[in-house]
This record gives C-alpha cells, structure tokens and sequence, in this order.
C-alpha cells in the first residue's frame, strides 16, 4: 500500500483517478492538493494550495508515486501563456517537489500528438512538459497520450460537445487511434502507471487506451 499524490483531482480525468484511488487496497492514502476543499475521506490529504506558489518543504510531498491529471484548453485559461502555466509550469513544479523528496514514479496525461518540435502550440507545449519531466531523473516515467476525451464534464465546452457527437457518430469506422476514449479509461490506465512504477519512460498512445 502506498502514498499517491495525485495533481488535477477536480478534473475529467482527476475526479475519476480519485475515486478509483480512494477504493483501491494499493493505495494508503491520497494527497490531493487543490484550490478548493473536496469532499472529505478517510484515505484522503487535501491541502489547498496556490499553485503559483506551491510550498516547496511541505511534508506531504513524500510520496510514491505522482499521477498527474492537470490540464486545460487555451480557450479556457484565456491566453496561451495561462494555458502553459497549467499543463506545462504547474505539472513540472509538482515533480520537481516530489523528486525532491524522495518520489521515483510519476504518471502525466499528456495528449495524442504530443511533440516538442510541433509548429502547434498545444501539442509542442505537451512534448515541451513530457521531455522536461524525462530530465528530471525519475526511476519510472508514463506518459499517457489519449485522444479526445469521453465524460460527463462540470463545465461544458461548446466545441468539444460538438466533437464528441461528431466522433461518435463515426466511431464504428475511425481508425482506433482517432476515436473517443473514455474519461474512466484514462483513469485506470494513470492510476495503474503511476502504482506499478515500471522503470523507464513508457508511452500510452491513445489507441492502447482503448484496449
């Protein structure tokens, strides 16, 4: 049994990886810093933070393993700048402080077309934080590329709904890469990446999601 920190709990993604971590015998205990409280558990550590300023010597970093389910769109942070601090500053300062003390496992999801060489902005941000997480030193590494995410949203993105009913009327004959993964699918595949610990860096492309 471990201690997992999990980083975006309060997200698709986040929300799901929380409630599988809170039922799972692997897992002691969950650290989930956030801005606002969570509803409270047994098994769970929330402290609330403020993620431009995260407190580098607090002690609930010791833990082993990170999945990181941090993330946003340009159009809703509201600038590309706000959209890097997220799903690039915000992911890195969380590693770097659980390397620090002592954390040799860290689980991200990224996305599909992730490249640091990209001339799009998303996807070069998302190699950018991938390949600065590799210079870290982690004794196990998972990056998680899904495609277009399946879930029921708090907040609804007009363009994404639109997707969705898109792709899913498509689904039957999409290549498997390009088709909707699911939010609880994702979930399952972070939170077992980053509690198997696997040495190396590891690649999740959005079609092995699928299964």
């Amino acid at each position: 049994m471990s201690r997992l920190l999990l980083a975006g709990a309060t997200g698709l993604v986040g929300q799901a990886t929380l409630r599988r971590a809170l039922a799972s015998a692997r897992v002691r205990q969950v650290v989930a810093p956030t801005r606002k409280p969570l509803a409270p558990h047994p098994k769970l550590l929330n402290p609330v933070v403020n993620f431009e300023a995260l407190p580098p010597d607090a002690e609930w970093w010791r833990v082993d393993a990170v999945a990181c389910a941090l993330g946003t769109t340009i159009r809703d942070a509201g600038s590309q700048d706000a959209f890097r601090r997220v799903d690039h500053d915000y992911p890195l300062a969380i590693a770097r402080h659980a390397h620090a003390h002592g954390t040799q496992a860290f689980a991200l999801v990224s996305a599909m077309g992730a490249d640091a060489g990209s001339r799009i902005f998303y996807s070069r941000t998302k190699g950018e934080v991938e390949d600065a997480l590799a210079a870290i030193g982690f004794t196990s590494l998972t990056l998680l590329r899904p495609g277009l995410l399946g879930g029921e949203r708090v907040q609804h993105r007009g363009g994404e709904r639109w997707a969705l009913r898109v792709l899913g009327a498509l689904d039957p004959v999409l290549p498997k890469r390009y088709r909707i993964v699911p939010a609880e699918r994702v979930a399952q595949a972070l939170l077992d990446a980053a509690m198997d610990a696997v040495p190396g860096r590891h690649v999740i492309p959005s079609e092995y999601l699928l299964g």
